[in-house]
């Protein structure tokens, strides 16, 4: 039986069009589910909508919609830039939920009979857009730490999880798991700045709007935004308030990695594991806070007019061009940058030229000098085994980059097989061996470069999944597995190749500039 695998993103949040910055998380979950998933893993992958709060009831209102008829809307646009991008989750989630609702209001009534949960009063700074309270010292400006906007002035009656009651078991646990919260520095920023100042009882419920989960014993109250939200991880997968959990549930949960925004750390590595400590649950074995995409170097944001979309980046450059950039340019711990500009360069350099014009050049000269049939090597040179060396060694290096989540490295691995191959052509010199007709020697070199493309295009396949697929119907080759990966010998003798095709159009960067510009 394959080893079950649980990756979840966190649900986006219902209120408008997600921009790229949102979109770049669910590519990166994509990109992480579809690697185990060749490495033979039986992978369940959730994401969604988070549906519920004041802000959702506030816009429905502008908008003359009742809140349901508002997330409907928005969260069919979600799915649609999810399923544009290529993204192959196995469930999409809504908060909206008949079920998750039953659940969040049985699991809300659990905490507050074994006393977890208590009533008393608010009073303190509330961020609308943030759906989230702040102290005065947490104050940036006067304005939220998280959003940058204005916060309000909040009084009202409301219950609380008591946070306090399990902060001592929370930082043991995070002490003895070094790896629960990753990168480090979000740990780091954890521990000092949340755990050890003194983790204050949170406010689980609200009575100032009404677009939420009621409170079964109390209905002018509704379940605060992270009981609701946060829930959805357990909710969907089949948990029961009395241990009778489905099936789903036993074999997938703990999950293996909530892949969450940095900016919502705070809520998945303390609201969270207290939550489920509360309520007698594994934790899940990893928190990882990716960085964020930046516009130019700005957080995006409706009120800088930074914003850039997914489907619009798709319309100029297509679906892998967008996926390759934002995996690429996010490095591990530090934020990534988009402009138009660098998109157009990195497209060129790494798309066009170094990987398209490899797999076009050889497939070219192998309908040229053998027919598109694949030959079998047999002049070996000393000169081939730096670039075999690298092709074999590769898989390795991927998967040792990808066990740790580093999604950016492990696809430079992947294109310094393309980088290796090209300088292959240039020490090799295909076209003069044609020319001198040593064809022995030339049926060797073109089959280390078709190999090589060949691997390559294996292990891009979770990162550019289309492209991947084009070069193997290019190769007309099926060994498109990791298990064809254990020598360098994988694509098969006496194939006949299929005629080459661009895999990425060079682009004019002024001309598309003044396109976009229009």
């Amino acid at each position: 039986m394959n080893k079950p695998f649980y990756i979840s993103t966190a649900i986006a949040y219902a209120s408008a069009k997600p921009h790229i910055g949102n979109t770049y998380e669910i590519i990166l979950a994509d990109a992480i589910a579809r690697y185990k998933r060749l490495q033979g893993y039986d992978v369940y992958f959730q994401t969604g909508t988070d549906e519920h709060g004041q802000k959702i009831e506030d816009k429905a209102k502008l908008n003359n919609e009742n809140p349901q008829e508002y997330v409907d809307d928005v969260a069919l646009e979600i799915r649609r830039i999810w399923d544009l991008m290529n993204t192959t989750y196995d469930r999409f989630v809504r908060t909206t939920n008949p079920s998750h609702k039953e659940k969040v209001g049985q699991i809300f009534k659990k905490l507050y009979e074994q006393g977890d949960i208590y009533k008393g009063k608010y009073e303190g700074l509330y961020c609308i857009p943030c759906e989230s309270f702040c102290t005065e010292s947490q104050l940036d400006a006067k304005k939220c730490p998280d959003c940058g906007r204005d916060v309000i002035k909040s009084t009202e009656e409301a219950y609380f999880l008591r946070l306090s009651k399990y902060s001592d078991k929370l930082e043991k646990y995070i002490y003895e798991n070094p790896s629960f919260i990753e990168p480090e520095s979000r740990k780091n920023e954890i521990i000092n700045n949340f755990i050890k100042p003194g983790i204050k009882d949170l406010c689980v419920s609200r009575t100032s709007f009404k677009w939420g989960i009621p409170v079964s014993f109390d209905e002018k109250h509704v379940v605060y935004v992270w009981i609701d939200a946060l829930s959805n991880y357990i909710t969907f997968l089949g948990y029961d308030i009395d241990k009778n959990h489905s099936e789903e549930f036993n074999k997938f949960w703990p999950a293996d990695i909530h892949l969450i925004g940095k900016d919502i750390l705070r809520f998945h590595a303390i609201y969270w594991p207290i939550m489920l400590m509360a309520l007698d649950l594994p934790l899940p074995k990893k928190i990882f806070a990716h960085p964020w995409l930046l516009a130019g170097g700005e957080k995006m944001s409706k009120s800088k007019g930074n914003l850039m979309y997914a489907d619009e980046l798709v319309k100029h450059y297509g679906v892998d061009a967008v996926r390759y950039f934002v995996l690429h340019e996010t490095p591990f711990d530090n934020d990534g940058i988009i402009t138009h500009e660098l998109l157009i360069e990195r497209i060129n350099s790494d798309l066009a030229n170094n990987l398209g014009n490899l797999v076009n050049r050889t497939i070219s000269m192998s309908h040229k000098y053998f027919d598109g049939v694949v030959v079998e090597p047999n002049l070996v040179e000393e000169i081939d085994d730096e670039l075999i060396s690298l092709v074999k060694s590769t898989p390795k290096m991927v998967e040792e980059k990808m066990a740790n989540y580093r999604v950016a490295d492990s696809i430079d691995c992947i294109f310094n097989i393309f980088r290796r191959a090209n300088k292959y052509i240039d020490e090799t010199c295909p076209w003069i061996l044609g020319k001198e007709e040593n064809y022995e020697r030339l049926s060797t070199v073109l089959y280390n470069l078709l190999e090589s493309i060949r691997v390559g295009a294996v292990l891009l396949q979770p990162f550019l999944p289309d492209t991947a697929n084009s070069i193997f119907e290019q190769l007309n080759t099926r060994n498109t597995h990791f298990d064809s990966l254990s020598d360098f010998n994988g694509l098969d003798y006496e194939i006949k190749l299929n005629n080459p095709k661009p895999l990425f159009i060079r682009i004019d960067k002024n001309k598309k500039l003044e396109e976009i510009e229009k």
